[in-house]
């Protein structure tokens, strides 16, 4: 039996997501039907975009961010200029470009094919994610890279743009398709919004304390040079042995600012309802290794060395089991992230975190908070 286009769409998605995310590859099979595979394709769009801002170098990449922005909105007719642009993309991402997600650039037409089998709002809230991200990282250009005057970013209001633009819109968009789904979430809209852009920036801004020494070694700082001089160090200079105290300070810094924004994030799955237990569960289990992967790199000077520092298959068995023994009981949630929690640095004063670039027009934009 032959398989549809359809069928073959989806399976090409379920087959590629393991390769480029094993986060998402675990958690995405326990969200309920259709939600699943709108949401599998969703990030595989996402990723699409992250792969090239991440290999693609010069003009190119925006243009291409913004086709691929096009085509995300258009129902049919789009298969031709899809073929173009994998054309297009195969010929400029970099050679070290990671197979994996050379594929996935490749296969961008299947996965568009996967996304128009769904109902017209998911597509809209897929649509309107990838166009402010590729507006973002087109906006962004090559800040924080070598090639655009220098390592780093300004501040910490220009990290946590960065953070919005690449993350945030995905915790907009998860929480658009989580109401889609069920009528539950749609209810707790005005609790869920204002939180879901902490979501999205917790992850990364975990992500990048993690990745430190391998996005240096690939050319790219994330960091705010504001904080890191405040002990003495530069984003050029932040793997010097000599440095290492001061780089370390200011990594623990960022570690707390990163802190508040996970406990926001927490805030936002606690506002889930308690009987959607598949949805509470894709959202507990990267929020629970955030924190676990934070509690590993503070303080840890191993995170500026070449190995890295990554949390163990023992610890995401632990987190798995022991969110879904407690999916449902609140109250037993709280006191584990409390309990995990408690190590870590408080979130320092004078900070803002949950910040949208500056006149982005966001009917859902979260306020800024200060604690």
């Amino acid at each position: 039996m032959v398989m549809s286009n359809e069928a073959s769409a989806v399976s090409f998605c379920r087959e590629v997501l393991p390769a480029v995310s094993r986060t998402f590859a675990l958690n995405i099979p326990v969200l309920p039907q259709p939600l699943d595979t709108a949401v599998m394709v969703a990030y595989l769009l996402c990723r699409i975009a992250d792969t090239l801002e991440d290999e693609v170098r010069g003009p190119a990449c925006p243009m291409l961010l913004a086709e691929l922005a096009r085509l995300c909105t258009l129902p049919t007719g789009w298969e031709a200029d899809a073929r173009r642009f994998t054309e297009e993309a195969g010929r400029v991402l970099r050679a070290e470009t990671p197979v994996a997600e050379a594929r996935l650039v490749e296969g961008m037409p299947r996965v568009l094919e996967a996304l128009a089998v769904h109902e017209a709002p998911v597509r809209a809230h897929v649509a309107a994610c990838v166009a402010t991200m590729a507006e973002g990282m087109g906006k962004m250009g090559d800040k924080g890279r070598a090639t655009g005057g220098g390592l780093g970013l300004a501040n910490l209001e220009e990290t946590l743009e960065y953070c919005y633009y690449v993350a945030g819109t995905v915790g907009e968009m998860l929480t658009r398709l989580f109401a889609w789904y069920s009528p539950a979430v749609a209810a707790r809209g005005a609790r869920l919004e204002p939180r879901s852009v902490a979501f999205g920036n917790a992850l990364q801004l975990v992500n990048i304390l993690k990745d430190v020494r391998e996005d240096h070694e690939r050319g790219s700082c994330w960091l705010p040079r504001t904080v890191l001089a405040e002990y003495g160090v530069t984003p050029e200079t932040l793997l010097d042995s000599g440095r290492r105290d001061g780089a370390m300070k200011a990594h623990g810094q960022l570690v707390a600012v990163a802190h508040g924004e996970v406990r926001k994030a927490f805030d936002y799955v606690m506002a889930l309802p308690r009987e959607e237990h598949g949805i509470r569960l894709f959202c507990l289990w990267p929020l629970f290794l955030a924190v676990m992967t934070l509690r590993r790199v503070y303080g840890n000077e191993a995170v500026l060395e070449p190995r890295p520092v990554k949390v163990t298959r023992r610890t995401v068995k632990w987190v798995m089991g022991s969110t879904k023994l407690l999916v449902a009981q609140d109250w037993a949630l709280k006191g584990l992230f409390a309990m995990l929690t408690a190590s870590l640095p408080p979130y320092p004063s004078g900070y803002s975190t949950a910040i949208l670039p500056e006149g982005l027009e966001n009917p859902r934009r979260s306020p800024t908070v200060r604690t």
